[in-house]
């Protein structure tokens, strides 16, 4: 069974929030169902599950019942599972199917008999005001592909060995010569394998890279069919804009070039199809930033950006035969470059950070722009032997205006820290992540003399 870091935001989630719905968002195949199931019948006596999907008189249950008690009735009639007061979750699966799922969870919450979770994809596309939820009903969490230490932890690196890997990090000290090369090996099969769920399981059954194919290239078809579904008669250049995401990162600039869809290309007609690449998690783009100053998204110009595909193993799939074998050989005539930078963006976007470029002809280009602890994180990937080399980077941190403390640069050799710079292996980018407070953060300010 895979451990997922989200099993654990799920668990506090409903220790502390009695009076919410928790929705789960995300890409196709990244398992949402599986993980709420195992949640849910771990910490409730009574699991029901709707799938709108499977269910499609569901939906007619929405459209149809006058309030929550009639809604609840019609539910019951759905199931034999008891529905208890108090010791009762029920999961509504692929809500993408129900556009009224957001006003009828208002009030079954308010209503307060039972639990509720929901789970679905494409929401972005298919449920555009899912993100209008009115506040105290529900909250969403989005979910990913596994990032590598979930990786990792699939494979059984014991915990002994990832607490190691964080004081290393922490205290910018080397990693143990025999763990990095090993860890940098289990790295190079992540990039084959990805961090797709059934993709993952398979390789742990069977270590059969020709298997682990196959399922990445029926997730590949899926995505396709959803795209087919969305503007059949035109698709707004959908398809090919997918199909182009492993040439276009192959490139010399990495940068997404529209004319290479087309020679009158204008990004204003089609800006929607870049934006249903995103929503449905297919792919994550990368803006580039005028000034890497905080706040980033002032700077941001929307019409310039990378794109990069939303699971490492899928896109190790959409390359030409013999890929896979090449990256465990680790030939010199791969663009591990553009390989390295997916891998890094999709653990940075897993980890809750917003991503950003910077380029400027003056100064040049940046992998990486992130704010990280209330300051601009420059990170350039490296995945030569020149990681030393970075004249963009240098440049960028001369600039006094710019105040910029540290950076970082991820590759294949050992923690080094020189100046401002930080030289990472490229498996420890999981080890940045978004600040949150995990306790109660209680604050009193005295304003006694002020006070009736």
């Amino acid at each position: 069974m895979l451990k997922r870091r989200i099993e654990k935001r799920i668990e506090e989630f409903f220790r502390k929030n009695e009076k919410s719905a928790l929705l789960i968002t995300g890409a196709r195949q990244v398992g949402k169902t599986y993980t709420i199931r195992e949640f849910a019948k771990k910490n409730f006596d009574y699991f029901i599950e709707i799938n709108f999907i499977e269910m499609p008189q569901a939906i007619r249950l929405f459209e149809q019942a006058v309030n929550s008690e009639d809604l609840l009735l019609r539910i019951s009639a759905l199931t034999d599972v008891p529905m208890v007061k108090g010791k009762t979750i029920i999961f509504f699966d692929e809500v993408q199917e129900c556009k009224e799922i957001v006003t009828a969870i208002k009030f079954l919450v308010e209503e307060g008999s039972y639990r509720y979770i929901l789970s679905g994809s494409l929401l972005g596309v298919e449920l555009k005001d899912i993100r209008s939820v009115p506040v105290g009903s529900m909250e969403i969490y989005e979910m990913f592909p596994l990032d590598f230490f979930e990786f990792c932890g699939a494979n059984r690196i014991s915990e002994t060995i990832m607490e190691s890997l964080e004081t290393c990090f922490e205290q910018q000290t080397p990693v143990d010569p025999f763990i990095h090369d090993r860890l940098l090996d289990l790295f190079h099969l992540y990039l084959i394998v990805g961090g797709m769920p059934a993709a993952a399981e398979t390789y742990l059954k069977t270590n059969n890279l020709k298997e682990v194919l196959r399922i990445q290239t029926a997730i590949v078809r899926l995505y396709k069919k959803d795209i087919s579904k969305y503007d059949p008669d035109e698709k707004l250049y959908l398809e090919d804009i997918f199909n182009l995401i492993p040439s276009e990162l192959n490139s010399k600039n990495k940068r997404f070039i529209l004319k290479n869809l087309n020679e009158n290309f204008k990004f204003s007609r089609y800006e929607h199809s870049f934006i249903w690449l995103k929503e449905a998690g297919a792919a994550l783009p990368v803006f580039c930033v005028q000034e890497p100053q905080v706040p980033l998204p002032l700077s941001k110009a929307t019409n310039l950006f990378k794109l990069f595909l939303s699971d490492i193993g899928l896109l190790a799939s959409m390359y030409a035969d013999g890929l896979q074998l090449k990256i465990l050989s680790k030939e010199k005539d791969i663009n591990f470059g553009s390989i390295y930078e997916n891998a890094v963006a999709q653990e940075l976007r897993a980890h809750g950070f917003d991503l950003y470029y910077f380029n400027s002809k003056k100064q040049g280009e940046l992998d990486f722009v992130i704010e990280y602890q209330g300051n601009v994180l420059p990170i350039e990937v490296k995945s030569g032997k020149d990681y030393t080399r970075h004249r963009a980077l240098d440049n960028v941190l001369k600039q006094e205006q710019y105040g910029i403390k540290q950076a970082i640069v991820f590759g294949n050799e050992n923690i080094k820290k020189e100046g401002k710079i930080l030289y990472c292996p490229v498996y420890l980018a999981g080890m940045l992540h978004q600040q949150v407070m995990e306790e109660d953060f209680i604050y009193s300010l005295d304003l006694k003399g002020l006070q009736e």
